[in-house]
C-alpha cells in the first residue's frame, strides 16, 4: 500500500500519542489504589482512571472554576460534603482517561485502515465520549430525582394516612422512612438519625429539603414545617391536601415518562447508525488508497 506524506504526518503523530500515552499510564499506576473502591457498575474501565489522575496532578489543576463549584455542588448532593473532594477528582480521572483511550484507538484505526475519513469519525466519538462522562454526576442527579419524584407520592400518601389516624408527624415520618429502601426513604432515614442525634425537628425536615433539592419536596418540607408549628390538626388538613396535589403531579409525570421515552428511543437509532458508518466507511477509504 502507498503511502503519502499525509499518511506519514498521521502515523507519526499517533506513535507520538501512543507513547505520551503509555508514559501517563505507567505514571499513573501508583494512583490505581484510590479508584478501587469505585462501583464498576457506575464506573467502568476505573483500572485506567489513575491516567487521568496523573495528568491533572501534573498540572497542579485546582478544581476551583465556577463549573467546578457547580460540580461540587452536585457530588454533594450523591455523596455528601466529606467526600465530594474525592469524587470531583474521579469526575475529571474518568472522562479524562476513558476518552484518551478513543483518540488513542483513533490512529490505530487509522494505521490499520490509512483512513482519514475514519480518523475523522473516531476523533469526533472522542469528543462525544468526553462529553457523555462529563456530564456522567447531572445524569446521575437526574436519575435520583426522577426516582424520588416517582416515589414521592407514596410518601406524602402514608404520612397523610398516618397523622389522619392520629399519629404525630415525627412518629408518622419515622414509621414511613423505614417502609422502602429507594433514594428518598434513605434520605428520610438521615433525617430520622439527625433527629435522634439531637437535631430539631423543623431543622432535620429542612436538612432534608435541602438534600433532595428538588423544588416539589421543598414546598412539600416547607408545608410540614409550618404544620409542626401551627399543630396536628391543621398539619392532617395540609398533608391531605398536598397528597392530591402530589398524585395529580405523578399523573403528568408518568405521561411526561412515556412521551420522552419515544424521544429517547432515538438515541440509540443515532448511535447504530454512527457505527454502522464507521463500519462501511472505514474499510471503503482503505481501498482508496491501495
Amino acid at each position: 500500500m502507498f503511502l503519502n506524506v499525509g499518511d506519514y504526518v498521521v502515523i507519526v503523530l499517533g506513535y507520538m500519542v501512543l507513547l505520551i500515552w503509555i508514559f501517563f499510564f505507567v505514571r499513573g499506576l501508583k494512583y490505581n489504589k484510590m479508584f478501587e473502591v469505585l462501583s464498576e457498575k457506575d464506573y467502568p474501565l476505573k483500572e485506567i482512571y489513575g491516567w487521568g489522575y496523573g495528568v491533572m496532578e501534573m498540572i497542579h489543576y485546582s478544581y476551583r472554576s465556577k463549573k467546578d463549584r457547580k460540580l461540587r455542588k452536585e457530588i454533594e448532593v450523591l455523596y455528601g460534603k466529606k467526600y465530594a473532594d474525592f469524587y470531583i477528582r474521579v469526575a475529571y480521572a474518568q472522562k479524562l482517561s476513558i476518552s484518551s483511550v478513543v483518540f488513542v484507538f483513533a490512529f490505530v484505526m487509522y494505521g490499520i485502515s490509512s483512513s482519514f475519513m475514519g480518523l475523522v469519525l473516531m476523533l469526533m466519538m472522542t469528543g462525544l465520549v468526553y462529553y457523555y462522562f462529563g456530564d456522567a454526576t447531572n445524569q446521575k442527579i437526574r436519575k435520583r430525582s426522577n426516582e424520588m419524584l416517582s416515589d414521592f407520592s407514596d410518601v406524602v400518601s402514608k404520612l397523610a394516612l398516618l397523622t389522619n389516624a392520629g399519629m404525630i408527624l415525627k412518629d408518622a415520618w419515622i414509621e414511613t422512612a423505614y417502609t422502602g429502601d429507594t433514594n428518598i426513604y434513605i434520605e428520610m432515614q438521615k433525617t430520622v438519625d439527625e433527629m435522634n442525634n439531637g437535631a430539631s425537628e423543623v431543622e432535620a425536615y429542612f436538612s432534608f429539603g435541602n438534600r433532595c433539592i428538588i423544588p416539589e419536596i421543598k414546598r412539600f418540607v416547607s408545608t410540614i414545617t409550618q404544620g409542626v408549628t401551627k399543630g396536628n390538626a391543621e398539619l392532617v388538613s395540609m398533608l391531605q391536601q398536598q397528597s392530591k396535589e402530589v398524585w395529580q403531579m405523578k399523573q403528568a409525570l408518568v405521561k411526561h415518562k412515556a412521551e420522552k421515552a419515544a424521544s429517547q428511543l432515538m438515541i440509540p437509532i443515532f448511535l447504530m447508525f454512527i457505527g454502522i458508518l464507521i463500519m462501511i466507511l472505514v474499510p471503503i477509504f482503505g481501498n482508496l488508497g491501495v
